[in-house]
């Protein structure tokens, strides 16, 4: 019975663990989508910073990355930057591996 509960307990343990990667490689891909986006845009530091963080939090609208996406889209069309939903989603494709890629050096 103990084997069993210890199974459990490692496999619960495994699972937590996962789901923070997960969300943590969200959060660092949406900060680094931001900064893309803001660099198209021709913000100052202080303002990509800001936006970059805003990426973020725009995240937590819905499930998915639909809201980012619209948010992207939005704000860089708003800027005058000719760009499509296909780029932003390739940009964010390519903005996960980065993320991915920087987590796993970091543990």
């Amino acid at each position: 019975m103990t084997d069993f509960k210890d199974r459990e307990r490692a496999e619960e343990a495994k699972f937590a663990h996962d789901e923070e990667m997960l969300f943590r490689v969200h959060a660092r891909r949406n900060r680094l989508l931001g900064a893309w986006a803001a660099e198209k845009m021709g913000l100052s530091v202080a303002e990509a910073d800001a936006y970059a963080k805003s990426v973020v939090q725009a995240d937590f609208e819905e499930t998915g990355d639909e809201d980012v996406i619209r948010k992207l889209l939005g704000d860089l069309v708003s800027a005058g930057v000719d760009i499509d939903e296909d780029e932003i989603r390739s940009a964010l494709e390519a903005k996960q591996v980065e993320a991915r890629r920087a987590l796993m050096g970091e543990v």
